[in-house]
């Protein structure tokens, strides 16, 4: 049988409205199937469930995490964020495990003002990830519990020591080195690349200059945006800077 495939999509709005904008059309570019998209503001994109009511957090996304993994019913599920841009070969990905996380690694992080992007190895994304729904649900259905139960929904900074130390990937961090799990992970790579957009809202450090790393990554690339393959980000960074700049 084959396995089918949904997809997740989590926000909290905050994004400028063009980045959103941009970023939701090319994913419907590349798919067409199941999603289901979990907000802090009503959204016109896929099935959408609002969150409203909470402070924008760690936990409050690991709760529209769950939720969207709740809500979704597909074998298979690829894990979508508001300011990334997924070319169409993200999707063809097929998970030949269910136990195993795996995440594309044919991804480059891409400051909105620069003219260069980013790249290197063991560049474990959340948002490149893609397994088995129901893998990630019990993951994430525990981590939940986990938070709640220490208290540590209480703090909804934007990034906690606690997280860090948990870590955001599943697979990614053993226990022994104070993550959450002792799951395992794996890599791959579309046939192009994602574009990571790094701006003033993002979630996590943006951390795109090799100074924003406290140990230094292996194999950091760093490359004039139009050698990217796919994507023209030169003419995007010129359609936006002003923009970015005034707003």
């Amino acid at each position: 049988m084959t396995s089918t495939k949904g997809c997740i999509y989590y926000t909290d709005n905050r994004p400028k409205s063009f980045i959103l904008d941009k970023c939701r059309e090319e994913i419907l570019k590349g798919w067409k199937g199941p999603l289901v998209s979990v907000s802090l503001q009503p959204i016109d994109f896929g099935k959408n469930i609002v969150l409203a009511g909470v402070e924008r957090g760690l936990p409050t996304m690991i709760k529209q995490i769950t939720m969207a993994l709740e809500a979704l019913d597909t074998d298979i599920v690829f894990f979508l964020e508001h300011d990334v841009l997924y070319h169409p070969s993200h999707f063809d990905f097929t998970p030949p495990k269910e136990e195993i996380y795996y995440y594309n690694l044919n991804n480059w992080r891409w400051g909105i003002k620069e003219n260069f992007a980013i790249t290197y190895d063991g560049l474990t994304s959340l948002s490149q990830l893609a397994c088995y729904r129901k893998t990630a649900l019990n993951h994430y259905k525990g981590r939940l519990k986990y938070i709640i139960d220490h208290g540590l929904n209480k703090d909804q900074s934007r990034d906690p020591r606690w997280g860090r130390v948990m870590g955001y990937e599943p697979g990614t961090k053993p226990r022994r080195r104070g993550g959450f799990s002792d799951e395992k992970f794996e890599i791959w790579k579309s046939d192009f690349p994602n574009i990571d957009i790094r701006h003033r809202h993002t979630f996590s450090p943006p951390k795109y200059n090799l100074a924003d790393f406290k140990h230094q990554p292996i194999n950091f690339r760093q490359e004039k945006i139009e050698n990217i393959p796919y994507w023209n980000l030169k003419t995007l960074r010129d359609q936006w800077l002003d923009k970015y700049i005034i707003n």
